[in-house]
């Protein structure tokens, strides 16, 4: 126990997705008070364990457990690790939950944390780099791939995707058997109006239940507040704040 506890057509038809990609992104002060969605196609999980076996298990749409995606063992000492940092009374740090979940709770736990103390170990990177903003979209993809809708939502923040329920948001991958993202070279990220936003490029490659494979590339923009006196430790968590991806070959 550490002691700072206590004191991610057929899937969306092609026209609709450039369609939408046509949008572009919001300005930098638009998406500080109405961030804009500008990506419907079937989103990826960067290389990550959890791609293969999700991709393997379409015929029940319950989502599938970290146990089943990476394996008892492995997923018991992430549910441990996730135990040891996370503050709350009944956290989601269970191997019948999706590793998504559980890093999920990692991840908000080591912000809450973040700038009290030496940082825990367990933490690894630092919540307010670029690596961490990419991770969000990782932790994305790999929510996608298993079927976990509800912690695939929450990457977009507490009331997800713009304009969108998370019904919407679900029915939207009901054709999609897998995804894969791949994360391309991070650049340093910009500030505005209070917030600093992160551009993570990635290459998607997704698989329809029929077989059809389809590639994207584009960039996601992950967005946090600022560290401003007042944040709190949600605001100051990395967010998908917009996205756009472009069909390719």
């Amino acid at each position: 126990m550490v002691t700072r506890r206590n004191s991610l057509v057929q899937a969306l038809p092609w026209a609709c997705i450039l369609a939408l990609s046509a949008c572009g992104s919001p300005s930098r002060e638009e998406a500080t008070e109405s961030p804009q969605v500008t990506d419907t196609a079937p989103r990826a999980a960067e290389p990550v364990a959890s791609a293969t076996p999700a991709a393997q298990s379409t015929a029940s749409s319950d989502p599938l457990s970290c146990a089943d995606e990476i394996g008892a063992t492995a997923a018991q000492k992430r549910a441990d690790l996730c135990r040891n940092v996370s503050p709350a009374t009944h956290p989601p740090c269970n191997v019948a939950n999706s590793c998504a979940m559980i890093e999920d709770e990692i991840a908000r736990s080591c912000t809450l944390f973040d700038s009290k103390g030496d940082r825990m170990p367990e933490c690894g990177i630092d919540p307010r780099s670029k690596e961490a903003a990419a991770a969000v979209v990782e932790r994305y993809y790999s929510a996608l791939n298993a079927r976990d809708y509800g912690t695939a939502w929450q990457q977009w923040g507490d009331n997800g995707p713009p304009n969108q329920t998370l019904d919407k948001f679900q029915s939207g991958f009901a054709h999609t058997r897998s995804t894969h993202v791949t994360i391309g070279r991070l650049e340093p990220g910009d500030a505005g109006a209070g917030s600093i936003y992160q551009p993570v490029p990635v290459t998607v490659d997704a698989t329809l239940n029929d077989g059809t494979r389809q590639r994207f590339r584009g960039t996601y923009v992950v967005r946090r507040v600022n560290d401003i006196d007042g944040a709190s430790a949600d605001q100051r968590r990395w967010h998908i704040d917009s996205a756009q991806l472009t069909p390719v070959g």
